[in-house]
């Protein structure tokens, strides 16, 4: 995947209140519900974006340890009981981190891998929205991101050659999906990360 190349600074604050906004209509039974990632209910994909919030923050702010190098197959993410408060702050703290013009300076790391500062806030955005998506549609929820965001996982998205995208983590990610080119952005980015725009639970 062609991520070295150079992204302008953009706010992760819409996607990340667009995702916060989905959290109250979770109720507890619906943690057990099928997700997209086949392998991930709900509750996995919860857990998943308390780790990915908490990882990207750190490579935002250059606090480089367990979190920007966890890697995000290693096993199946547990997710916290306090997590109804730890979630909505994280999203916070990450969109506040890339904020920062320091963020975007020199290489930081996520996932094990350095990478450029604005090659790690375009993959930390797309995994956002992405999963914000999965939610929305695994409880029923309406989902609306920001066209300058979803604009900016497409261009980082359809850059990617298939050859150099690499081994995708298990249950996360499958081979794009191909949209015409009239399709909804929102359901163009999704066909590209690897998910058919009209999932539902059961269908």
């Amino acid at each position: 995947m062609d991520i070295q190349r150079k992204t302008a600074p953009f706010d992760f604050g819409p996607a990340c209140k667009a995702v916060a906004g989905l959290l109250g209509g979770i109720s507890e039974e619906q943690l057990t519900a099928p997700t997209p990632c086949p392998a991930y209910t709900v509750r996995e994909v919860l857990g998943h974006l308390v780790g990915l919030t908490a990882g990207f923050r750190d490579a935002a702010r250059k606090e480089l340890g367990p979190t920007t190098d966890a890697s995000p197959d290693a096993a199946l993410p547990v997710l916290p009981g306090d997590w109804r408060e730890v979630l909505p702050r994280q999203l916070d703290e990450l969109a506040e981190a890339w904020r920062s013009p320091e963020a975007w300076r020199g290489d930081s790391r996520i996932g094990g891998v350095d990478l450029p500062g604005d090659a790690v806030a375009a993959v930390g955005l797309n995994e956002v929205q992405v999963h914000g998506w999965d939610l929305a549609r695994s409880t029923g929820q309406e989902y609306v991101p920001d066209e300058a965001s979803l604009r900016v996982s497409y261009a980082m998205m359809a850059a990617a050659e298939p050859a150099d995208a690499g081994p995708a983590p298990e249950g996360l990610f499958g081979p794009p999906v191909q949209l015409p080119e009239d399709a909804p952005l929102l359901d163009r980015v999704i066909g590209l990360n690897g998910r058919r725009p009209d999932w539902r639970p059961g269908v």
